[in-house]
């Protein structure tokens, strides 16, 4: 089925056109972006179940950006009498004039920017799905939810909870300038289901996800994934921990996207670039991996929950080559940071929600198959570890260094897993030195999307990220 594009956005979508031309008399260039997203949260656990409809990304509201002499502002609302578009445009344009008129006086000189392309486009996409939030049974969602955990309570003694975390999102958004007419529908969703387990004085977080572009019914899959819950709390619990050191690793698809999302995730976000804070900005055209490393980052690089037809700037998605063959060839970038570049924009300008200022940001982070197999890759290795279950990780953009928290490591031995597991490990090192040691990479590849990613501690999006196995030297501890 099709994600409907919201009635509301349709209803009024006259109206804020009529805002853009009042505007357009005073301003070089005017856009506004509107949104109105619905879905819900739901949890549940041993303690307690719960439904939320406020998540993250349920909205309702707009945003004008203008230009005048090259200085740019924005005005957000939600409050809109269709009725009176004069109104909203007045508004706008008081508090806007105000706010150019104070950067003038700041002399912002170096805040000037050209004007962005503003090519006819019309496009109308609802994009396919599975089933929608607004039709979900909610009620029945809480008690599978629930019932799922009391399951692998009753299959495992000495555990201390199984938590269920679920949501879905409908989200439709237009864009108009004078130019402009582009209006989006999609779904996506996430699950989650974690264990917590506790013995001989340390606690263990295991979980299994689910995550794409689909609606509610994703959630069923995760009644398949209880045994794997299971086993990996019973890999942690059973665990040593890891001798320090230099190793041949092994990354699994969530490994391989942790290491994607960090090395070449905020580093090559190009407004990073505008402000000299990272140092991948001197690395463009040069070597970064080894020849097996090809990156994709873009809406229309996968299918999962970071994808849409265009961003919040009205840039249409796209499938972006950052590293072929080893060589850096891009960063992506937002519509501003692209002017003051001197580049075309990438399609990845995003917002928190109407409130909130557009920046460079990922959406799709992932490698690019190979052609070897996992059995093979494994074969491979005389002394390392097969790395799986993300934890979290974070990068130094300015000097292209990478921490990634990973749960557990799966010991090798002459080519052979041997049934030890370590936890937790710390994984460091150089951009540059930990891609240019891959020497393999699977043919089979997957991505995940649970979670969001902040821009300094704040901005949160939902991204996606992935790839195949691949074969590498890291530092452990």
């Amino acid at each position: 089925m099709k994600a409907i594009f919201s009635p509301y956005l349709n209803e009024i979508a006259p109206a804020l056109k009529a805002v853009v031309s009042l505007l357009e008399k005073d301003f070089d260039y005017v856009s506004i972006l509107s949104t109105d997203s619905l879905g819900f949260r739901v949890s549940a656990s041993q303690r307690s179940q719960s439904v939320d409809h406020n998540t993250l990304t349920t909205e309702r509201g707009n945003v004008i950006r203008v230009c005048k002499n090259g200085l740019y502002s924005e005005y957000s609302f939600n409050e809109f009498d269709p009725t009176n578009p004069e109104k909203t445009a007045d508004a706008a344009r008081s508090v806007l004039k105000e706010q150019l008129a104070m950067l003038e006086e700041t002399q912002s000189s170096v805040y000037r920017t050209g004007l962005p392309e503003d090519k006819a486009c019309t496009l109308f996409m609802e994009m396919d799905t599975t089933d929608l939030p607004e039709d979900c049974d909610l009620g029945e969602l809480v008690r599978k939810a629930k019932a799922l955990s009391d399951a692998g309570m009753a299959k495992k003694e000495g555990l201390i909870d199984i938590m269920l975390s679920l949501q879905s999102t409908h989200i439709s958004k237009c864009f108009f300038t004078k130019n402009r007419d582009m209006r989006q529908s999609y779904v996506y969703s996430e699950g989650m289901m974690a264990a917590i387990a506790f013995k001989e004085g340390r606690t263990h977080l295991s979980y299994v996800p689910v995550s794409g572009q689909d609606g509610p019914q994703i959630f069923e899959a995760l009644e398949g994934k209880l045994d794997e819950l299971l086993k990996q709390t019973d890999d942690l619990i059973g665990s040593s921990e890891i001798v320090p050191g230099t190793y041949d690793i092994i990354t699994t698809p969530e490994i391989t996207g942790l290491i994607a999302h960090e090395a070449f995730g905020h580093g090559v976000e190009m407004d990073m670039f505008v402000k000299n804070r990272a140092l991948g900005r001197s690395y463009i055209g040069k070597r970064v991996g080894s020849d097996l490393v090809t990156m994709h980052e873009g809406a229309l690089s996968y299918r999962q929950v970071a994808s849409y037809a265009f961003d919040d700037e009205g840039t249409p998605a796209q499938d972006t080559i950052e590293i072929k063959n080893g060589i850096l060839l891009t960063g992506v970038c937002d519509e501003l940071s692209a002017l003051r570049l001197g580049v075309k924009p990438t399609g990845n300008g995003r917002r928190q929600n109407y409130e909130h200022k557009a920046y460079a940001r990922m959406t799709n982070t992932l490698f690019e198959a190979g052609t070897s197999s996992v059995d093979d890759m494994i074969a491979s290795v005389e002394y390392g570890y097969l790395l799986d279950g993300m934890q979290s990780g974070m990068e130094d953009p300015k000097h292209w260094g990478i921490q990634c928290i990973i749960s557990r490591g799966y010991e090798i031995k002459d080519g052979k897993l041997t049934g030890k597991v370590v936890s937790p490990i710390v994984m460091t090192g150089y951009v540059p030195d930990l891609l240019g040691s891959i020497s393999m990479i699977s043919k089979d590849s997957a991505l995940a999307g649970n979670g969001y990613c902040g821009k300094g501690y704040k901005e949160f999006v939902k991204v996606s990220d992935g790839g195949p196995y691949m074969k590498a030297k890291a530092v452990l501890g």
